[in-house]
């Protein structure tokens, strides 16, 4: 089994924890560092729909809380047919903290495809306009 297999595995465990009290719609994700080590997210919902939290994001934060600086990959696990890619802010963090890695998504059942945070953040703002 590769990395990125293992990864979805880790993204559908972190599926199960989240919560989507409003929406019912759970997301998991597990964000590879460099180094190996695998952090789960998964998506917190509040009734005040902005303050929800995506999963991607929720891994990321706890990668960087930790003192993670370099990343190799992230997969995201939905309960849908089509891949359900990273919505625009959880890219923008993304490219800014992960760089041009490789992004999988997948359903419970099956892997659904990779795409390179290039692709799915074209013309990204970040540091080199500041």
């Amino acid at each position: 089994m590769g990395d990125s297999d293992q990864l979805v595995d880790a993204a559908r465990r972190a599926r199960e924890h989240a919560v989507a009290p409003f929406s019912g719609f759970k997301v998991g994700a597990a964000l590879l560092t460099a180094d190996g080590r695998v952090y789960g997210g998964c998506n917190v919902e509040n009734a005040s729909y902005g303050l929800t939290v995506c999963a991607e994001r929720v891994a990321l934060l706890k990668a960087l809380s930790e003192g993670e600086r370099a990343f190799a990959m992230i997969a995201v696990v939905a309960d849908t047919t089509d891949p359900t890619p990273p919505c625009g802010a959880c890219r923008q963090l993304l490219w800014e903290y992960c760089g041009d890695i490789p992004v999988v998504l997948a359903n419970l059942r099956e892997t659904k495809g990779s795409h390179q945070m290039r692709d799915l953040l074209p013309l990204p703002f970040d540091a080199r306009f500041l």
